[in-house]
């Protein structure tokens, strides 16, 4: 082995060592509290700079400082974490979009916290806790790494530690400490955090922004380890760190020779890409952000205070009319966010990376400089970069057709770390360029002005994405992704839309920053940037363009009228509080108001008059229809809910169906018919594969072998929105209504997405299931659950289907309600639809289906007419 060789091995070695700590302490971390700990970079950087504060401003012995530094500060900072920020989340169910907030929340903090302490200016003259030779960090990381995996694997606080990540709540029922075993699992990581910015310092420059993004670019050796095996991370960790020092003796030549170097200087970003993009996902919870009640209503006024504000600065002057300038663009680009995160419910990480694409398109075209365009003028060179940046937004896009909750929020922040480094880093790109203003918008009060006309179009470009069929089918997949896929919303095309128009309003707002700034700065589009606007949207009100505008002018007004990093700190306090206002700080200053008596609504002040009435007297038979009885269905002849078409509607069948899971058969060769006009059960102890076999009829699962067939066309390929619009309706056996929505919006989203295009359609299921009247506009956030179960219904029987796929429809129904469904049901089979029920209230099924199969361990072992099957499943039992 050459010396050289030799030399960039040992090289590699160091930096894989650093990069296996990180693994093993976000493993750790992510197995005993199920958080991927997305401060884990900002904690070491924190860590980094103690040491140096201990060392080298207060004079203490290195021991002295790796002590209080390693062995006290960090493991107090993961209990601090735990106790404060996200056990309040583990308590409210462990949220996955929460916990998030929180995540990115604690990482802005501390970057913010440390600029404020430190200084944004970056140190190279961190102390060198162990020498330049690898083979004292290499030892240290796999001796941790052995000593974790003994302690998981053969101690009892291992197995309680994969109890709690298994189910918190069922470890807690069998006498498990789940928050010391949380807190124990956040010191250890916060301790490897500390070690490995300690270890780093001395040969990176030390500074709030550049080192924690660095080690989080190493969060791939986690994620390739599947957030689970450590000598898969170490393993790993140590291959790509000797593969990048190698790489060092390439000098290829030719047009590609600075991307190739940048591949290799840069190889674990690489293999971020490759494991957030190609690996198969971790984290497969819902996206966020879910909102558990209605949207909060924007306050009277507001946007009058709003209007007013944003004029002000017309009448400034100097420094203060340059740094307002940046608002109005910043506002644009945070606009991006409320549109994929607010609107549609998407993780996107990266929307820096699309404002910075904008802002270097228009100054490449402004300069002649893009590829096989000629110069441009400055505004027609902003125009285009949006129309060039617009599609790039299926980078992000594209993986949210297949990820949701951390997979996607792994791979939007890959992308932004990816543009970064191999775009805005390189010289070829950026060497060179400036940006000027617009011709008749050289001034800063003029562009001022131009500024607020584009920031007026972009707002109504928002404002028009939450109106309308499109609106609402966005506000459908943000609340429920399995519901609005089956109520018939093409959610893949919806998602992609959503962040190109992201990545469209991100590149005018970057276009807008760089021509403020009249220079392309590609530290202001950095991820950590990402991170810091994602958070401050998210804590702001995600589904807010009013919280988008106030984000912007705390973020922009706030560094610079203080020292930078006061807009950081105080957006990381705010998101590292979401545990304890999940509801963001519009929930905080309602509990801080003094509170109102009491006020009931307009179905409370009716049901009060019934009760005041003298005993006795009843309501008239011609009474007002919404004067009946709340929650309960009136009993009137339900009304045709679509047209005959003259020809007998499809049959739905499957022929040998099977599906499995990791080697389990969940379906076994099932053979079905769900005739027209006729009800049709399915029964089964738990396990027995109805759940799947419903799945496959609705195309949320697709099997393995076998076909569904809708007449004489095969559908088994088809996604659960295509069959929706073919008339294949269905509902849920957990709620899947949008709680955003008001009722009438709810069915609404049915009657637009299925086959119907009857207007009065919406009103006829309104009625039949008594929603009409003042619930009509109710968010549907506020309902109870049989009320709730029958938006559900209303909204898959506004699209005309002709089969109807039922999971538990009497769940959450009490007596009155289940009898009025079973009348309507009836009305709806004599009218020709088909309906499939899985149901485990056997009376039921035996007073509703005309036929019923019985299935268990995969198959149909029974069907037939209802008597004769529970007979025969009841003459089994007696015998057993």
């Amino acid at each position: 082995m050459s010396s050289l060789t030799y030399d960039l091995t040992l090289a590699g070695l160091s930096v894989g060592s650093a990069a296996a700590l990180t693994g093993v302490g976000l493993i750790v971390t992510y197995r005993a509290t199920g958080v991927l700990n997305f401060a884990h970079g900002a904690i070491a950087m924190v860590c980094a700079y103690v040491l140096r504060q201990c060392v080298v401003e207060w004079g203490w012995p290195l021991w002295a400082g790796a002590v209080v530094t390693l062995l006290v500060l960090a493991p107090v900072m993961g209990v601090v974490l735990e106790r404060f920020v996200f056990r309040p989340l583990s308590v409210l169910g462990g949220d996955p979009a929460q916990t998030l907030v929180a995540s990115i929340g604690v990482f802005v903090l501390l970057v913010g916290g440390a600029a404020l302490l430190w200084g944004q200016g970056a140190r190279d003259d961190a102390p060198e806790l162990v020498s330049a030779d690898p083979w004292g960090q290499l030892a240290v990381v796999l001796v941790l790494a052995a000593g974790v995996g003994a302690v998981i694997r053969w101690t009892r606080f291992g197995r309680e530690l994969r109890a709690v990540v298994d189910d918190r709540g069922l470890a807690v029922l069998g006498g498990i400490d789940a928050d010391r075993v949380a807190a124990a699992g956040w010191a250890f990581g916060a301790f490897t955090a500390g070690l490995t910015g300690v270890l780093l310092a001395p040969f990176v420059r030390l500074d709030p922004y550049g080192l924690p993004l660095l080690v989080m670019e190493v969060v791939a050796v986690a994620v390739a380890a599947r957030m689970r095996s450590l000598p898969v991370a170490v393993v790993v960790a140590l291959g790509i760190g000797v593969a990048q020092s190698q790489l060092t003796r390439l000098h290829p030549s030719g047009r590609g020779e600075p991307l190739l170097q940048a591949v290799g200087a840069n190889l674990f970003v690489v293999a971020l890409l490759v494991a957030c993009l190609a690996l198969p996902r971790v984290g497969t919870r819902d996206a966020l952000p879910r909102t558990a009640t209605a949207r909060v209503p924007t306050p009277q006024g507001a946007w009058i205070v709003a209007v007013i504000l944003f004029l002000i600065p017309l009448g400034f002057a100097g420094s203060d009319l340059h740094t307002s300038v940046q608002v109005p663009a910043l506002g644009v680009v945070l606009l991006s966010l409320v549109v994929v995160t607010g609107r549609s419910g998407q993780i996107s990480l990266g929307q820096a990376a699309y404002a910075g694409l904008g802002a270097l398109f228009t100054a490449l075209l402004a300069a002649g400089r893009f590829p096989g365009l000629p110069r441009l003028p400055e505004l027609a060179a902003l125009a285009l970069a949006v129309v060039l940046v617009a599609p790039l937004g299926l980078l992000t896009g594209w993986p949210a057709i297949t990820r949701r909750g951390l997979a996607l929020a792994l791979a939007t922040f890959a992308v932004g770390v990816g543009v970064s480094r191999f775009v805005f880093a390189q010289p070829y790109a950026t060497s060179g360029l400036s940006l000027d203003r617009p011709a008749g918008f050289e001034g800063d009060r003029a562009y001022y002005v131009l500024e607020l006309t584009l920031l007026t179009l972009a707002l109504l470009a928002t404002h028009a994405l939450r109106r309308g069929r499109t609106g609402r089918a966005l506000a459908a997949m943000r609340d429920h992704e399995s519901g609005a896929s089956a109520a018939g919303v093409q959610v893949p095309a919806l998602k992609l839309l959503a962040f190109v128009a992201g990545a469209a309003l991100a590149a005018l707002g970057g276009g807008m920053l760089g021509m403020g700034l009249r220079a392309f700065d590609p530290t202001a589009y950095d991820p950590v940037r990402g991170l810091l606007w994602f958070a401050a949207v998210v804590v702001l009100g995600a589904d807010s363009t009013l919280g988008a505008l106030t984000a912007a002018a705390l973020l922009v007004g706030l560094d610079a009228g203080a020292r930078g990093g006061v807009a950081a700190a105080l957006v990381g306090v705010l998101a590292v509080l979401v545990g304890r206002f999940p509801e963001g700080p519009y929930e905080a200053v309602r509990r801080l108001r003094p509170r109102r008596g009491a006020r009931l609504t307009a179905t409370g002040l009716q049901a009060r008059g019934r009760l005041q009435r003298a005993p006795g007297t009843a309501a008239p038979p011609t009474a007002d229809p919404d004067s009946a009885r709340p929650g309960t269905p009136r009993r009137s002849q339900p009304p045709t809910l679509h047209a005959a078409d003259g020809d007998p509607p499809p049959i739905l069948t499957t022929h040998n169906l099977q599906a499995r899971y990791d080697g389990f058969t969940a379906l076994d060769g099932v053979d079905l018919t769900v005739p027209p006009g006729k009800i049709t059960a399915i029964i089964g102890p738990n396990g027995a594969g109805k759940t799947t076999l419903f799945h496959c009829l609705a195309g949320t699962v697709r099997p393995s072998q076998g076909r569904v067939r809708y007449g004489d066309r095969d559908i088994t390929r088809l996604p659960a929105h295509a069959r929706t619009r073919l008339g294949i309706a269905r509902t849920f056996q957990q709620l899947a209504v949008f709680p955003t929505l008001t009722v009438a919006e709810n069915v609404r989203v049915g009657a637009e997405q299925g086959r119907t295009t009857d207007p009065a359609a919406v009103d006829r299921a309104l009625r039949l299931f008594a929603l009409d009247g003042p619930l009509r506009d109710a968010p549907a956030a506020d309902l109870p659950t049989g009320t709730l179960r029958r938006v559900e219904l209303a909204r898959a029987l506004a699209g005309a289907p002709s089969v109807l796929l039922l999971d538990e429809p009497a769940a959450g129904l009490d007596t009155a309600e289940v009898t009025a469904l079973a009348r309507i049901l009836r009305a709806l089979a004599a009218d020709g639809t088909a309906l499939l029920v899985v149901e485990h209230d056997l009376d039921l099924v035996a007073d509703l289906a005309d036929v019923v199969h019985v299935m268990t361990a995969g198959r149909i072992i029974a069907s037939g007419p209802p008597a004769h099957v529970l007979d025969t499943l009841d003459a089994r039992e007696t015998a057993v």
